[in-house]
Parts: structure tokens; sequence; C-alpha cells
């Protein structure tokens, strides 16, 4: 067991303030990791406090949600509203709406703000804080004041090339760029922060070589999937021709637009549907399923539980993962782990989730069309081979991932940071040296 900082006990349990600026589970996998790591840390006896913005985060009734408020500029019912002067009612409103003005997406760097003026009236109350991935200016602020450690899934610098490849016009591909200005403020960050978490060895290079982080500072520390919630359901028929993916935003990223030109394809042969965990939002993929004529075979589920989800799995008879890139992959495993077939590409750190190819996975080449189709069909024309793989791939999943393997190697860490001389300082001088609980 790692040494915990001088005067703290080792193994004491630790009082930690968990940052998420957007942490519901259906805005994406921030959101699951949130939701679950948190869980299993107290799971593990630590007490844990979540600082908030909109959409807000779904926790343990154990954990405390500190809600701080955005101007949810970029909300589902009107996205890109401008606030009345009348809402701006604190320095990270202010700092919302400038960077709005600029076209940048502002909400990381406005809730650090947040972040960081609450957590200066507790100072004495936290041993370390953990960012999920904010990375903004107010964060290193925070690490001045109480010990600090960043989850960083992947580089969004990733999101921003595959965006701008993807826009038409150059004024498009400007409108991307300020959008995803604030990419240059976390990469700053990053790179001054004693210690990065990062959930795969592929995002681990990316990060290095986008963001110019030391690979000294970030340790490997994988997600998790709850093989007890997300298990098979024999009991359940698949429905033949029946397709399932996980949409958590309509960018260039996630690749569904691939996908949609496969469904079409296969339309040409056979009746398939599709199941898009997601909403349905406006945008170049919404537009793509009515200029294919494929609204009437496609069913989007948003807001439902995870229960219903695994039984939405147990329905399908593939799981397709069609991302041009992916820093680990959350709906690949807990797919997976449900005991379907899944189809996935070989976009970023997916090879390394998912496996070989034929053995748990049928893979195929992101942004292959054809690759994709191919791969699809594959699993749809053999029974065996999808029960075969379907199988392997839970195994690999509970062999590999749970959310107390990912607490307890996160824990390590924070005991790691803990130990640094500078951070031994910020203890003392908070009254959290020589506590006993």
């Amino acid at each position: 067991m790692l040494r915990n900082a001088p005067g703290l006990p080792d193994d004491a349990p630790l009082h930690l303030a968990y940052l998420t600026y957007r942490g519901k589970p259906h805005v994406g996998g921030q959101g699951v990791y949130t939701r679950h790591l948190t869980k299993a840390l107290a799971d593990l006896g630590h007490t844990v406090e979540v600082y908030g913005g909109q959409p807000y985060p779904v926790l343990d009734e154990r954990i405390a949600l500190h809600e701080l408020p955005s101007l949810d500029i970029w909300n589902d019912q009107y996205p890109g509203r401008f606030p009345a002067y009348w809402e701006i009612k604190h320095r990270g409103d202010l700092v919302e709406v400038l960077t709005h003005l600029k076209g940048t997406f502002g909400e990381p760097l406005a809730f650090s703000v947040r972040a960081r003026d609450a957590l200066k009236q507790r100072l004495g109350d936290f041993d370390l804080v953990h960012d999920n991935q904010c990375l903004g200016y107010g964060v290193l602020s925070i690490e001045t004041m109480i010990p600090t450690i960043v989850t960083l899934h992947h580089p969004i610098t990733r999101d921003r090339a595959l965006e701008m490849e993807h826009s038409t016009t150059r004024g498009k591909r400007r409108s991307v760029g300020r959008w995803y200005s604030f990419v240059k403020m976390q990469g700053r960050v990053a790179r001054r922060m004693p210690r990065i978490v990062v959930v795969s060895e592929n995002s681990i290079t990316d990060i290095h070589d986008d963001m110019g982080v030391s690979r000294e500072r970030m340790r490997l520390v994988p997600v998790g999937v709850d093989p007890e919630l997300f298990q098979p359901h024999p009991e359940v028929a698949r429905q033949p021709d029946r397709l399932i993916t996980t949409a958590s935003a309509d960018v260039a990223l996630k690749g569904l637009a691939y996908l949609l030109e496969a469904m079409a394809k296969l339309r040409t042969e056979r009746d398939v549907r599709l199941t898009i965990i997601g909403k349905p939002r406006a945008g170049a993929s919404n537009d793509l399923i009515d200029k294919l004529g494929l609204r009437p075979h496609i069913d989007f589920v948003s807001g439902v539980t995870d229960e219903r989800i695994v039984e939405l799995y147990a329905e399908a008879q593939l799981a397709v993962v069609p991302s041009l890139y992916e820093g680990f992959s959350l709906p690949a495993i807990e797919a997976m782990s449900t005991g379907i077939c899944l189809v996935a590409t070989d976009g970023g750190a997916l090879p390394e989730v998912t496996g070989r190819d034929g053995e748990t996975v049928l893979q195929c080449t992101a942004g292959d069309v054809e690759s994709l189709t191919a791969a699809i069909r594959r699993g749809l024309d053999d029974d065996d081979l999808r029960d075969r793989i379907g199988a392997a791939g839970r195994q690999r999943v509970v062999e590999r991932w749970s959310w107390k393997h990912c607490a307890l190697l996160t824990v390590d860490q924070y005991r790691e940071v803990l130990a640094m001389p500078g951070n031994v300082e910020k203890l003392r001088r908070n009254g959290r040296l020589g506590r006993t609980s």
C-alpha cells in the first residue's frame, strides 16, 4: 500500500471534492464515469462531495451534490441562447457570456471559476480535489490551495481535428476553430498539473503528442463497468436484424453518419432496424436520417435507466460503436458486458479495449462505410459467431474492468499526490494533518 502524506494514517479515509461541469450520465461518458466512480469511492469508505454544473449528475444517495448553476447557454431546448443581463450574477456568469460572444465554448472556464470561489470557503474540509476534465484556469488556482488531481479521458484536440476535417466551408472551419479554442487552455492547465489520470495507453500517447503533457505526470487508470448490472439476459429474445448504438452527441468523432450509411446499404438486403441510445438532435446526422429515408426504421431512446439499457442490448443482435476516435469507450465495454456481439472500429483506443477481431469483437476500419457494412453483415449472417464473440467479449470485460478496481487505482493516485512535499504543506496549512477521520 502506498504511503500517505506524513501525519495522515495509512489507508485513512479521505474527504474528496469532485468537480464535473457536465455530469449527467445521459450526456456522455464523463457523466457515467462521475456516477460510478464516486459511488465506488464511497463503497471504499471515502467521503465524496460533488460540485457540478448543468446538466447535473445523478449520484448515489451517500454523495452530496453542490450545484454550481451555469447560464446553461447550450441546453437541449434552446442551444446557443443569449442570456438576459439580469441573469449575470457571478463572475463565472460574466466569463461564460464573454466567451460566448467570442464564439467559444465557455463552460469549462466559467465552471472552474465558480468551483474555485466555492472551494475557497472550504479549504479545511477537503484532503484533495478531483477534476473530471474541466481543466479551466480556475483549476490552477484550486491546485495552489488544495491538492488536486485531474482525469483526462482523451485530448479534445482529436474532436477539433475531426470537426475541422468534416467542415465543408472555410467559414465553418473558422467557426469550429473558435468554438474549440478552449482546448489551448486545457493544454496549458494539464501541463502544470502534478498528476493526470488517463483511461487508456492510446490516450496517454495522444495527450503527450497533442497537448505536450509529460508522460511522467500521467498514470493509466482504466474505467470500469458493473458486470452484475450489465449482464446477459438469455430469457429475452433477440430481434432479428436489430442493431443498437449509443450517440451521446452528434459530432464527427462518434461516426454515427457512417453507421447510417451502412444501415441504408443493408436495408437493400434485409429489414435492419436501429436503436439509438440518445436524443435526436438538429445536426448533420439528423438530416442524413431523412435524406436516406431511415426515419421509420430508427428508434431513439433517452432518459432511461441502466436496467432498461441492458434490456435494449438483450433485444438487439449486434451493438455497434462506429467512432472515428475513442479515448476508451464506456459504451463498448457496457455492451460487451451484456454478452451482445460488438461491431467496433479501430479508432483511437478501441482495439486496446475491445480486443482482437473475430475473438472478442467484429472489427472494421474507422471512417470506412464498406468495412463497417461488411462487419455488420458478417455478424447478422452467423448466429454461432455472434454467440461466441458475445460470450468472449463479456469474459474479457469481467476479467479486466470493474468500478471497484478503477476506484482502488484512483485512490492509489490520490495518496501519491498527497505525499508530494508541496501538498503536505497545503494539508498542514489547511488543518488536515493530525485529524482522526
